[in-house]
């Protein structure tokens, strides 16, 4: 049986994708999430900010269209692409030029898509954190859905 959730309900469930602290972890709250009507997935990444910025937005393509979390058109890209740069817009300041460690969480109810990007910014000795996150919406096209 599944409820109503509003975009806040989706946005927290991206962010702790993007929060989860390993692959296992975030298999089970995939599943959970699942249980309930959400569907979420979550990709790593890393390396220098500005030279991997491609690689992460492809990487969150890939693995949402993997996991059914967007159909696999110019639609479901598009959101989530919409989304992305939403949310690195958030973090790019603090990331710029900087080596970046994290994990991108997306999460799918409806027509409700939330992306969280989760980062950790080398600074010598000293990783700063931060978080951006953005909220698009988008036509209900997933196969087994309900309405």
């Amino acid at each position: 049986m599944y409820k109503e959730f509003q975009s806040a309900d989706v946005a927290r469930a991206a962010i702790r994708m993007a929060l989860s602290e390993n692959r296992s972890d975030e298999n089970e709250l995939r599943e959970k999430l699942a249980k309930s009507g959400i569907r979420a997935v979550a990709v790593n990444f890393g390396g220098k900010f500005l030279d991997i910025i491609p690689k992460i937005y492809e990487s969150a393509i890939v693995a949402a269209q993997r996991q059914h979390v967007i159909s696999d058109t110019h639609v479901g890209d598009g959101s989530v692409v919409g989304a992305m740069e939403s949310a690195i817009e958030q973090i790019k300041l603090m990331a710029m030029g900087m080596n970046v460690g994290g994990k991108i969480g997306i999460a799918r109810w409806k027509e409700h898509l939330c992306v969280a990007v989760f980062v950790e910014v080398g600074v010598l000795h000293f990783n700063e954190v931060t978080l951006g996150m953005a909220h698009r919406v988008l036509r209900n096209d997933l196969t087994n859905e309900d309405d």
